[in-house]
């Protein structure tokens, strides 16, 4: 029904989040809960107990309908449970649905079909995207990929897109020195220890930890593998850095640990094998990239992850 749509359209308008992952999340379940329950709609019952989220949204609940429509992407980690705005877009998606259907102009199949469209589109148009600026430098070229996936994370419902296209950049980059089969690589959520691991990578004695935010948790990980035997390095993002190093220093091993700046991380690779030439830098920086998305491809099971790289 043309109404149905038309009135989605205006409200999307008004409340532009709902086309975000979280507020199509929300969307999604709030029209699933109309088609089972009945109409009108009461917020109160799209509440939970503590009035601190939305009632059924998650993960599972989202997927669930989802796949009813053959899609199996998935669309936000936590579901939209995380996403700031969730209640107040449930309140005027509510607040829309019951006003058409007390003007007998609502059609749920229509609206169903029309979020569908949506979850399509947003699918289709998302991800980073790998523009490299000819006129900047390398390191601002890496930066802009992390930005773009920063301003993934602030509408991913809980999904931290920087530690993820971090961890799997660096372990395209070690696998372009070190040979497709020299590390193993893993989910970004994937705990270290449900798989033994050391870190996030291992190479010989060297554990390879990559985190946006240094903790005392990761320095505390460090001394057990110097403990081991171990080599640790730490990998972050530039204003990591000194964090780390302040930690380091107050356990007493600041001479022991390798403290890397992520970005100065992945410019040293590409200038290394593009041999410093200008011109080859761009190749180089698209082969990591394209060595990053196998890696997600294999590992993740959001799609949005990927690096887009225009033809």
């Amino acid at each position: 029904m043309n109404t149905t749509r038309n009135a989605l359209e205006l409200l999307c308008q008004r409340e532009p989040q709902l086309l975000r992952r979280g507020g199509l999340c929300v969307a999604l379940v709030v029209t699933q809960r109309a088609k089972v329950s009945g109409l009108p709609l009461k917020k109160e019952d799209l509440r939970t107990k503590r009035q601190g989220q939305v009632a059924g949204l998650g993960k599972g609940p989202v997927q669930k309908i989802l796949a009813g429509f053959e899609i199996n992407k998935v669309l936000a980690e936590e579901g939209g449970r995380t996403s700031r705005g969730s209640m107040g877009l449930m309140e005027a998606y509510v607040d829309e649905l019951n006003k058409l259907y007390e003007t007998g102009d609502l059609d749920l199949d229509a609206a169903f079909a029309w979020w569908i469209e949506r979850v399509k589109a947003h699918f289709a148009a998302e991800g980073p995207k790998f523009r490299f600026d000819r006129g900047k430098s390398l390191g601002v070229n890496i930066g802009e990929l992390l930005n773009q996936a920063q301003v993934l994370q602030s509408e991913g419902g809980g999904t931290n897109y920087v530690g993820a296209m971090l961890q799997h950049l660096v372990g395209a980059k070690l696998a372009q020195v070190l040979g497709p089969n020299a590390i193993s690589h893993h989910g970004f959520s994937v705990a270290d220890h449900s798989t033994g691991r050391r870190g996030d990578f291992e190479v010989q004695s060297v554990a390879v930890h990559v985190t946006t935010h240094p903790s005392e948790a990761l320095v505390r990980k460090c001394c057990e593998n110097l403990s081991d035997g171990l080599k640790p390095v730490i990998v972050t993002l530039p204003e990591g850095v000194p964090v780390a190093l302040g930690l380091l220093k107050n356990q007493g091993v600041s001479d022991r640990v390798d403290v890397l700046d992520a970005v100065q991380f992945l410019t040293a690779n590409v200038l290394e094998r593009s041999l410093l030439a200008a011109v080859e830098r761009q190749d180089s920086l698209r082969a990591i990239i394209e060595r990053y998305n196998a890696i997600v491809e294999s590992c993740e099971a959001d799609p949005s992850l990927l690096i887009r790289i225009p033809d």
